[in-house]
């Protein structure tokens, strides 16, 4: 149950004075639904109004606060464009307050003639007059006290307005609970920290920009709770799991042995690295939950494989779940050789076996008769039972929830070790947040044979160029990737469309041209796929549907168009479809001008290095955490204070002070560990809670 202390924060914003259906449906449209969402919607800047010149010395364009005398009104005749002016002056010279559609009484209210106001906004000159539109204040001397020197700005939509978001903050400042003192006061003081609720006052309350800078006291304090909370609740559930009793799953290396001997290169250190990890975990009785990063071509699938021998060996059985049906059938071709050779049975469940075929492989599954099987989400349905599965691989990580990743380890008759991997490059600190929860092992170096890919930025304007060279390449045999960004012609993004390139290219080449989309059927997918592979279409038009785990050996060229558009782990992981065979592989970037300096550093980047891990920094650097995985689909962890690109050392810290609280405190039953509770709540990680209780 969460805290008595927090039931004020978790209510409903429309339990605040003032904020009706209307102000909380706008509220909501920027993540604003309960009290709580309020403290962590942070100013996004401020505007400083102490600036106060005479009329005659104020800066163009300056935001001022002027003392003036109102000497007249022209209003605007009905049906006019011209706006409503009143006149005002100062000992130095003439204002005009400027207001479109003004409506006469209420302005005559607010400025009567032969009156001084204090009016702040924005100053401009026109036709050699200043102006202010639309002051944001106009107060009488004696309301002076009414304006805020240093006023806070939101982040807002249609329908708000910084001032009435202020309002609605400052009421829930003035009634902040005091929460319990999570922190050691030591590291208080060491780290010059404020209190939680004197953080958020500052934040909100800035006195200069300082207050509002990432590296303010009061945001580093605020950031490493929400991290602690984070990692915190990763900790628990890791101690959770080394309790749980698992199965030690050792085998005696015979198959694994087999398949050495019909490797057709050496493997490379990190992928011998990997698996003498993965083994080793196995064997431990506590349940394996281990990450395998790795890069584009890496290896990962090899890993795995040795991983769901050394299963087979231990008498039990093994499953590799794919996100996509082509990425499913490639594992099964890229796998069948070895098991052949290691005389392991390996079979195929997706979701278009059906009837007869289906009833087949389940009934072979559920007698042991199939010892690895490969398959898609079709692996999750209730009728999918193994004899007896020991090691569930996971691939592509990030497509799955926890929830499939814990369904399929449910098959299992004990504890199922589980090996999630992922392609994508994940940088280190959004490793820590996303995957603390598991061990993690990385392969960091290409196997022998794999080719350096040559990266080049084309402008669009030298489109013609880029065709004819496509041209001359299938001409020599090569085979072309052609990457476009949209499936259909769009009125409001300009994008070359996959349909309509596909026509373009074969009138321009005259030979046939291969299309694949996500919106195609699986089987269209599949065979579109399969023409290309077998090299009877050489040059296949696609969306990035092609991005995981394809592999064509034989295709040497990739060309991205509008890859301006594309996010940096997008464009590496499109780069990684060529470069697999022998030949001299190129990447093509045709890009439409101007550029933006986010993407003329992505491109540059992608010139630079084919290290996927670099890479993944840069992404992370350029565009932030929680757009990089997108956080929707990756199950990361959405941080409103943290921003992981620059509290990377922060995460660090928060990871070594929750472990240092697991081993001193583990039920959280101290007084620290009962404040650290009300964290946990606070930022709704109360799952981990709830494992605490149910043990």
């Amino acid at each position: 149950m969460r805290p008595e202390i927090l039931f004020p924060l978790f209510r409903a914003v429309t339990a605040l004075k003032g904020i009706g259906g209307r102000t909380s449906a706008h509220l909501a449209r920027i993540g604003i639904v309960r009290v709580s969402d309020l403290l962590w919607h942070l100013p996004v800047g401020l505007v400083d109004r102490s600036y106060e010149p005479e009329i005659a010395m104020a800066e163009n364009g300056s935001v001022a606060t002027l003392t003036v005398f109102i000497t007249g009104h022209s209003p605007s005749t009905p049906n006019s464009k011209k706006p409503y002016r009143v006149q005002a002056t100062d000992n130095s010279g003439d204002l005009d307050l400027v207001f479109f559609k003004g409506q006469r009484d209420y302005l005559m209210e607010m400025l009567p003639p032969g009156t001084t106001r204090i009016v702040s906004g924005k100053v401009e000159w026109f036709n050699g007059r200043l102006q202010m539109s639309h002051p944001d204040y106009i107060l009488a001397p004696d309301h002076r006290d009414r304006l805020p020197l240093i006023e806070p700005v939101y982040g807002l939509t249609a329908g708000l307005t910084s001032r009435s978001l202020g309002r609605a903050v400052d009421m829930v400042l003035a009634d902040l609970p005091e929460l319990p003192e999570w922190h050691d006061p030591d590291s208080l003081a060491r780290q010059q920290w404020p209190a939680w609720g004197a953080a958020l006052i500052r934040l909100h309350h800035p006195e200069d920009k300082g207050d509002l800078s990432i590296d303010s006291p009061s945001r580093t304090r605020l950031a490493y709770d929400e991290l602690l909370a984070n990692q915190l609740a990763l900790a628990l559930v890791r101690e959770r799991m080394r309790r749980r009793k698992g199965q030690s799953v050792k085998g005696d290396g015979r198959l694994q042995a087999r398949v050495r001997a019909v490797l057709p290169f050496p493997l490379t250190g990190a992928q011998e690295r990997a698996i003498v990890d993965v083994i080793a975990d196995m064997a431990d009785p506590a349940a394996m939950l281990r990450l395998l990063q790795g890069d584009v071509g890496s290896g990962k699938t090899l890993v795995a494989l040795f991983a769901m021998l050394a299963a087979v060996e231990a008498g039990g059985q093994a499953a590799i779940l794919a996100p996509t049906e082509i990425l499913a059938r490639q594992h099964l071709e890229s796998l069948k050789s070895y098991c052949e050779a290691a005389g392991v049975t390996i079979g195929l469940l997706t979701g278009r076996d059906k009837g007869k075929a289906r009833e087949r492989i389940l009934a072979d599954l559920a007698a042991g008769n199939i010892q690895i099987l490969v398959g898609t989400h079709a692996l999750f349905e209730h009728d999918v039972l193994f004899q007896n599965l020991l090691l569930a691989v996971i691939d592509e990580q990030h497509r799955f929830g926890v929830h499939q990743r814990l369904k399929l380890a449910g098959k299992g008759q004990g504890p199922v070790d589980m090996l999630v991997m992922t392609a994508t490059p994940i940088p280190r600190t959004l490793a820590l947040t996303a995957y603390g929860d598991m061990d993690v092992s990385k392969l960091d170096e290409k196997p022998p044979g794999r080719q350096p890919i040559d990266t080049r930025t084309v402008s669009a304007q030298r489109f013609e160029d880029v065709v004819a060279g496509v041209g001359r390449a299938v001409g020599q045999g090569q085979q072309v990737y052609w990457v476009c960004p949209l499936v259909e012609e769009s009125e409001t993004i300009d994008l070359a469309a996959a349909t309509e390139r596909k026509a373009d290219l074969e009138q321009r080449l005259g030979l046939p041209v291969g299309l694949i989309h996500g919106r195609m059927k699986g089987p269209d997918k599949d065979a579109a796929m399969a023409a290309f592979a077998a090299g009877e279409t050489r040059l296949l038009v696609a969306t990035t549907v092609i991005e995981v785990g394809v592999n064509v050996p034989n295709a040497t060229i990739m060309v991205i168009e509008h890859s301006e558009r594309f996010g940096l782990a997008q464009l590496h992981q499109l780069r990684g479809r060529v470069g697999r065979g022998t030949g001299k592989s190129s990447c093509i970037l045709i890009y439409s001008g101007p550029l933006g300096e986010t993407s003329k550093a992505r491109l540059a980047i992608m010139r630079e290095t084919e290290d996927g891990f670099r890479i993944a920094e840069e992404d992370m650097r350029l565009r932030g955490a929680g757009e990089l995985l997108g956080t929707q689909q990756s199950g990361l962890p959405e941080f409103r204070l943290a921003d992981l690109a620059h509290h990377g050392d922060l995460l660090a810290m928060a990871r070594d002070d929750a472990r240092a609280v697991i081993e001193a405190d583990p039920e959280l039953k101290s007084p620290r560990g009962q404040a650290l509770r009300v964290l946990l709540y606070l930022f709704e990680r109360d799952a981990a809670i709830r494992y605490l209780q149910s043990g």
